[in-house]
């Protein structure tokens, strides 16, 4: 049993970052897509009901001046839809998953703070957005051709 334990570790440890970090961007980003796309309508226009449920759940529990719910609502929106896009290809990816990783860590620790324990899903995504900010996007992303082409 320990020899296939060894086996088994060696196997796994011998698997390139870019596998999990290319997953990564692949899951962490349809997730917050499908969620963005759930706040816009068919020509990617913000919802009135989005309005509303940034004001009555997602702000509510912030001291935000009435001024800034709109704009807000608006960016996080937009960064819904944006940031898993720029992930897909691999482009501005550590920028793309810190932006992820904060929605995220919003999310958790002020939105939902009581429900900490019903949420593990927040824990999985900023691990996978953790692995992209530490070992970046990988080899099939802009960020690595582009980078290549610039050395």
């Amino acid at each position: 049993m320990i020899e296939i334990a060894k086996k088994f570790t060696e196997c796994a440890s011998s698997l390139p970052d870019w596998l999990y970090t290319t997953i990564a961007r692949f899951a962490v980003g349809f997730t917050f897509l499908l969620s963005g796309l759930t706040k816009v309508d068919e020509n990617y226009m913000v919802q009135s009901k989005t309005f509303a449920l940034f004001e009555d759940i997602y702000f509510a529990k912030l001291p935000l001046p009435d001024a800034l719910l709109t704009p807000l609502t608006y960016i996080a929106t937009y960064s819904e839809l944006i940031l898993p896009l720029l992930l897909f290809v691999g482009l501005f990816s550590r920028f793309a998953a810190l932006g992820l990783l904060i929605m995220t860590l919003v999310i958790q620790f002020i939105v939902f703070p009581d429900q900490i324990l019903t949420y593990k899903e927040h824990g999985l995504w900023a691990v996978a957005l953790l692995a992209i900010l530490i070992r970046g996007p990988g080899p099939f992303s802009l960020d690595y051709i582009l980078g290549r082409a610039v050395r």
